[in-house]
């Protein structure tokens, strides 16, 4: 008798949680295919082919270093850079509570526009779902635990646009061609190691200063106010990305670690580190 109730409350208990997680992937991974199905759908023609060095004529010197390090003459410009990180996210808005992920990254880069879908342990069998996305002009921040049950959601709002495409072109040292003056940034001196960036995307422009290391590389973006969530809102927040360990991937000289931070009152508060894991382009035709 005992064994009657015993074995079939073993088979809800193990084949329960088994239904609930393939669903919630098979449910995540639909929404992750729309997202990219739209992404995919504002792709336009390249202004340029490939890499012409006669266009780094008038930028600041620090930039022209750079490009002079990580691309030859002829380099074919890239289209879309599919980019796979692992590495901890902190989930404390203040001191530290790391968590492991894992993401891959579909990014375009005409017209401008990425998804991040990452997967953050919080406990044994427990994951975070998380998309940050900018598609259209508009921008994106959603996660669910298991992929179902949603923790967080934002969308639509101008000053969420603003901070995603301050994501996208901070993230262009891992598809540099996109920095290069045909495809849309401008660039201002400002002494002999940075230069400000500026990028605009319809209604939607930012501007980031990058700094650039004794080898020429990109050793950090900075940005004086980008929005974050804190307390149910968004709030203007010096930030900071770092990049690091620099190797030849495709041909092209890109960063395989990096760091992102909000720089609070009391002090920088990292809250990504990640290393590049994989990366695959499509170049223009």
């Amino acid at each position: 008798m005992l064994l009657s109730v015993i074995l079939p409350l073993l088979f809800v208990l193990t084949f329960v949680p088994v239904v609930v997680l393939l669903y919630g992937i098979t449910r995540w991974q639909s929404e992750t295919n729309l997202l990219r199905n739209r992404l995919e759908g504002t792709r336009s023609q390249l202004p340029s082919r490939v890499f012409n060095p006669d266009e780094l004529e008038g930028l600041p010197p620090p930039v022209q270093r750079f490009f002079d390090t990580v691309l030859m003459p002829g380099q074919p410009l890239i289209a879309v850079a599919e980019l796979g990180h692992a590495g901890q996210f902190n989930m404390a808005e203040h001191g530290e509570r790391w968590a492991p992920f894992r993401s891959n990254q579909v990014v375009s880069t005409h017209r401008p526009g990425f998804d991040w879908d990452a997967r953050i342990r919080r406990a044994p069998g427990v994951q975070v779902f998380a998309h940050d996305a900018y598609i259209a002009g508009e921008g994106l921040a959603k996660a669910a635990v298991l992929g179902l049950f949603k923790v967080s959601e934002q969308g639509g709002s101008a000053r969420l646009a603003q901070g995603e495409l301050m994501r996208f072109l901070a993230e262009a040292a891992w598809y540099p061609t996109k920095l290069l003056p045909s495809q849309g940034v401008t660039w201002e001196p400002i002494d002999d190691e940075s230069a400000q960036a500026t990028l605009s995307d319809g209604d939607t422009c930012v501007s980031l200063v990058f700094e650039f290391d004794e080898n020429g590389m990109i050793r950090s973006v900075r940005a004086k106010a980008r929005h974050r969530f804190a307390h149910g809102d968004m709030i203007e927040t010096p930030w900071e990305g770092r990049f690091w360990d620099y190797e030849t991937r495709t041909g092209i000289r890109v960063p395989t670690r990096a760091e992102a931070a909000w720089i609070l009152p009391e002090g920088r508060h990292a809250y990504w580190r990640g290393q590049l894991t994989d990366v695959l382009y499509k170049f223009a035709p």
